[in-house]
């Protein structure tokens, strides 16, 4: 089955909303639920033999630290973490168009989704770190 077949069927069996932009082209969106707080959008893209995906996780990350997605990165597999000059944070995934199938597609977009979510968890918890209670002298205080 063609790259492209796979794509289309596997999206259709997707709850949500998917749609076709063009021919090799395709957008998934997630509810803020399944997205790591707030709506989560995906592009697929099939060109020059490669199923390219990408999900945009952060508008301004000027509170994150590049290294920790770049040590990420080193930790990842079929997605990575890139940021443009104004800051925002995609995650990407590339498989090439002759390894596509429904349990490799599925596979790296749900990587795609995961890394997103992270950079949004991960976000979250640097900007509202967690209160620790003053240290007690009282037991179970």
């Amino acid at each position: 089955m063609a790259a492209v077949d796979v794509v289309d069927s596997y999206l259709e069996s997707l709850p949500g909303q998917t749609r076709r932009l063009a021919g090799g082209e395709w957008g998934v969106s997630l509810e803020a639920g399944q997205g790591g707080g707030w709506p989560l959008h995906l592009g697929l893209r099939l060109a020059g033999g490669v199923l390219h995906a990408q999900a945009h996780a952060l508008d301004d990350a000027d509170d994150l630290d590049p290294w920790m997605l770049l040590w990420w990165n080193s930790q990842t597999r079929f997605v990575r973490f890139a940021c443009t000059r104004g800051r925002e944070i995609w995650v990407q995934g590339d498989l090439a168009a002759t390894d596509v199938d429904e349990r490799t597609l599925d596979r790296m977009l749900g990587l795609v989704v995961e890394g997103a979510v992270a950079v949004r968890q991960y976000h979250r918890a640097r900007a509202r770190p967690e209160q620790s209670p003053a240290p007690s002298w009282l037991p179970g205080g």
